[in-house]
This record gives C-alpha cells, structure tokens and sequence, in this order.
C-alpha cells in the first residue's frame, strides 16, 4: 500500500468524476469508485441558470454560459486532483434544446478534454430511473426528475421501466411560461400532465422525487415539521397530510416559514412552482405516498456502468459491509453476526419481513463501526453515524430501528430515556426489535471477545421444559461467565420466556 494511501478508503476503488450540466446547476461528483453504494469523494455545484432564458430567447443564457466555461476549468482541476481515471459528463433539457447548444458543448469539451453526453429526455428518464433502482430496494411507482428546464416522468416496478415523458415542466421553464404567475403555472402545469394518461397507474403507489427543487421542498418541510431525522434520501410526504402544507407553497407563502431562511435564494424562488406541479401530479397519479430520493441522473449513469452481477446486490448491505471493513474490528465476526442472529430470531419464534431480515443484517454488520470510541460514548456514536449515515435501500424507521439497535448494544436495554425521537421515529415494531437484537449481540459480544469463529458454534437447544438453552462448544466452556449469564437473563426479560446458557453435551 503506497504511503499515501489512507486506511479510512476502500484500497480497491478507483475515482470516478460526474458533471452534470442542467438548466440551473452544475455539479461534480466525485466518487470513491463504480461500485453499488457509490460514496461522494467530492461534491462541489454552481448554479449557472443556464436555461434561465431558454423560452423568451431560445438560447442559453449568456452570463450563465461565460460562468459554467470558467467553472469547467477548476471542475476538471478537481477531477485530476482527486486522482479520477475518467471524467464523463452529462448534459440535459437546457443543452439539448438550445440553439446555442452545440457551441456550449464544444467549448465545454474543449475545456474539460473529454465528449460530453447530450442526453436526450429518453434518457434523461432512464438514467433518473437506474438511479430509482440504484436507491431503492425494489422500487414500484412513478419517477420524477424535475429539473430547470424540463420534468422526466418515467414508470417503474423493480428494474423493469414503463411508459416515460419528458414534459416543459422544469422550475425555470415554468416561470417563464406564466410569466411568473402562480396561477397560470397551475395550469400549464394541468395541460402537460394530460399528455400522459398513463400517470393513472401511480394510483396506491409511491411517488420518487428527483432533483434540487424538490429535496429543497423536502428540507423546508422538515424544518417545518421539527423533524428528528434530516436526511434527505427516503424522506416521505404523505399526499392527504401534507397537501396543506404543499398548497401554502405552491401560492408563494414561504416567508415566514420555518427555516425558510436556510434554503438558498435561487432555489427558495422555484419552490412554489416545484409544489405546484407536485400538486398536479398528486391529482392525476394519486400515489400513497411521496418519496425523496438522493439518486438521480449522476447515480443512474453509475449504475448502467456496472456488471450485472453486480446490480443485483443490495444497496443497503453493500454498504453496510464496507463500513464494517473500514471501521469494525473484524469483517468477518460482523458477518457472522448477521447470518446467526437470522438462525436466533428463528429459534425465538421471531417472524421477519424482508425488510426486516435486511434491516437486523445490515445492524449486525455495523454493530461494531464505534469500537474506537471511549466506551462511555460508543452507542451515542454509533447512533449519529447510523442515522446519519448515507445509506440507500432504507426507509428512515428502518434506519431508526438499526440506530437503536446498536445503541442498545452498548447502552443496555431498559434506559427508557435513551434517544426518544429515534423510538419515535422506528415505531413500536421495530423498538421492541432493536431491544431484542442488542440483547442479542450483548451476550455474543461477551462470548467472542469480537472476534470471529466461535459464533458459528454457537446452538440453540429447546428443552422439555420449555427452556431455550444458547449452547457453547464444550472445546469453550472456559467462556463462560457471571457476565454471560447475566446478559442472557436481560434477553430472557425483553424476549419474554425462559432462556439460559449452557454447555453442550459431548
């Protein structure tokens, strides 16, 4: 390993640069390598406006044209410093249609010494999609990308795309075309809508929410909410509760709202027209409920470029396991974690979802990320980094429930106290559940020294009496201890029946 090179960075992984030129932003990404959880490196955007103008003068705009040039040279700077083997760069609506279009990305390639992919709104849609697939565990609904220029729409169930459009419905587009009036945005917004009669079949289900102005409504709406958990990705809107709240904006009645003032001004001027046009596609697709993704285009493209093997692994696990092998004390005792405990729910007539299932082996797979902290503050800290964690393939309760799970596992299981707002958040399902598992791992934690082999000896035996016994190998008996038998009679009292640890027989 070069001297250089950090501990706290997957050693495999080569970086990977994304721009994404839009009609109002443009970002470089730069990644720790193509991988199924991409993690960000770099992060850096400026919002050129480009398609600002787009509908009264059918060009880009040129201020916002000499600003993107110039940014191009430091984007491509940073790319080369952060050591990135490839640079590909996307362009979307405002490019695509301008007149000027070509000029731009000829000069931009110029600048940037790579070709730049004008997506068309077919693509556009497609790659917002992979970047559904790439976020979402077996997503089912309709996509959304809302842009400056233009809203992808794009049906989806698994990894199987439907019907898609691309509609002028993009912040900067539809300001324009009312000419900065609310109400005729309304409407123009009802007109598009109607070229897909298709948006019928997002009835009862989930709406995704791609782009700025939309994660930037969510963010008002949490601080407005006062809610527990800011993390963006998989944040949820419910269509009939927060319909009110969606109205208020869409009719620009924002400035006294809380945390209103954290929303920068460039985007804090589209929001009406982002709820405006959430609105009407809550009208015509009538879905359950609406999320918001941190995925989009940029993630999307990153996901086409994987094998297939690959695409089929689970986000949230992929994840999981490297952060277990940057920052746990062994990867493989955190694997073993999570295929036993399966074996353990099991033999306690624990009943799990899929989702449930995902959500205990992810926690075991992170049951061991705080290990390097004072042990006073280890559960603290593995609930901030859990919680706040950019994880995908996870809704906020199950993110909750993994939080909770390991704070229990070194805090102990009956502090009512500890971190309400995560119990909140998790619900009663999945309290009673991270109670259980961290009763769980504080007795294996005990018995391994966190160190792999032994858990895979470890058998549960169901006596006459109705006793479940946790078994250790007789070649470990020395393992045994007034600890140990401590810990198991806590989970004997969160699992609710007659629990011991024994010795197995020869």
């Amino acid at each position: 390993m070069p001297i250089t090179a950090s501990q706290g960075r997957l050693q495999d992984r080569r970086p990977v640069s994304v721009i994404d030129i839009g009609s109002n932003s443009i970002r470089l990404v730069i990644y720790e390598g193509i991988a199924r959880a991409p993690t960000v490196l770099f992060n850096e955007k400026m919002l050129a406006g480009l398609g600002r103008s787009i509908v009264t003068t059918g060009e880009l705009d040129p201020d916002g044209v000499s600003r993107a040039v110039e940014e191009f040279r430091r984007f491509r700077a940073l790319s080369e410093q952060a050591g990135a083997q490839s640079l590909h760069v996307l362009a979307t609506a405002a490019a695509r249609e301008a007149t000027n279009g070509p000029d731009f990305i000829r000069r931009a390639e110029d600048i940037l010494g790579t070709k730049i992919r004008v997506l068309s709104g077919r693509e556009e849609a497609g790659y917002s999609a992979f970047g559904i697939i790439s976020g979402f565990h077996k997503p089912n609904g309709i996509v959304g990308d809302l842009g400056g220029g233009s809203l992808e729409l794009v049906d989806l169930e698994g990894e199987t795309l439907g019907e898609g459009i691309t509609l002028p419905l993009g912040g900067l587009r539809l300001r324009q075309m009312a000419g900065s009036s609310l109400n005729e945005a309304a409407g123009i917004a009802a007109t598009e809508l109607s070229r897909a009669p298709w948006l019928e079949h997002g009835a009862g289900r989930t709406f995704y929410c791609v782009g700025g102005t939309w994660r930037n409504l969510a963010r008002l709406h949490m601080y407005t909410n006062r809610y527990a958990l800011p993390v963006m990705h998989h944040y949820e809107l419910d269509p009939q509760a927060d319909s009110g709240f969606l109205k208020r904006v869409a009719a620009g009645e924002t400035g006294k709202m809380r945390g209103i003032q954290r929303i920068s001004k460039n985007r804090r001027a589209l929001l009406p027209y982002g709820a405006t046009v959430l609105l009407e596609l809550m009208r015509v697709a009538r879905p359950s409920k609406i999320v918001i993704s941190a995925t989009g285009v940029r993630e999307g493209y990153l996901y086409s470029l994987l094998k297939e093997e690959e695409r089929r692994t689970d986000p949230l696990l992929s994840a999981a396991e490297e952060l277990a092998l940057l920052r746990s004390r062994s990867i493989t005792h955190a694997r073993e974690l999570a295929e036993w405990t399966g074996t353990a729910f099991a033999a306690l007539g624990i009943e799990e979802s899929e989702d449930d299932a995902r959500y205990r082996r992810a926690a075991c797979l992170l049951a061991d990320i705080g290990w390097r902290a004072h042990p006073e503050y280890r559960g603290t800290q593995s609930l901030n980094i859990i919680s706040h964690g950019s994880f995908s393939g996870i809704d906020h309760p199950g993110r909750a429930f993994i939080a909770l799970a390991n704070l229990f596992r070194h805090e102990g299981l009956f502090d009512d106290a500890l971190s309400p707002e995560m119990r909140a958040l998790a619900g009663p399902h999945y309290v009673e559940r991270a109670r259980l598992l961290g009763g769980l791992l504080r007795v294996v934690y005990l018995l391994t020294a966190s160190m792999p082999g032994i858990i895979p000896q470890l058998k549960w035996e169901k006596r006459a009496d109705g006793t479940l016994a946790l078994l250790l190998p007789r070649s470990h008996a020395a393992l045994m201890g007034e600890r140990p038998h401590g810990r198991m009679a806590h989970l004997a009292r969160v699992a609710g029946r007659e629990l011991v640890l024994d010795v197995a027989a020869e």
